[in-house]
């Protein structure tokens, strides 16, 4: 099991990172959703800021470029062993940031990856 911190997370069921929770928790991946509304993204409690989270492999990015700034530093302090960029979230800099941090960087879709048996 790779513990998947779902960055951008959202209550709305027709956003792709609420599906993404939902196939992650459906492929027996423990999915852990940070979004910046309350509420719940595929029947798991949506965590707001950023929280201390244990044990993340994998985070898999659901906010754009222009916005992950701010989370360089907590997204570093997890961690992970991969960072996913989603569609719409590549980010040159980050990526840079993780491979010299020992962080595997992939540009994908977590919803084809699974689909496929990539992930």
């Amino acid at each position: 099991m790779k513990k998947t911190l779902v960055l951008g997370a959202s209550p709305d069921p027709s956003r792709y990172s609420w599906a993404a929770v939902q196939r992650l928790s459906q492929f027996g991946q423990e999915a852990v959703p940070v979004g910046i509304r309350e509420g719940e993204s595929a029947g798991i409690k949506i965590l707001r800021g950023k929280p201390e989270v244990p044990d993340v492999h994998t985070v898999t990015m659901y906010v754009g470029a222009a916005r992950q700034p701010e989370y360089y530093d907590y997204i570093l302090a997890l961690r992970p062993q991969r960072i996913i960029f989603n569609p719409g979230s590549e980010n040159p800099e980050l990526a840079a940031l993780a491979r010299q941090n020992g962080i595997e960087t992939v540009e994908g879709c977590t919803l084809v990856m699974l689909s496929i048996g990539t992930f």
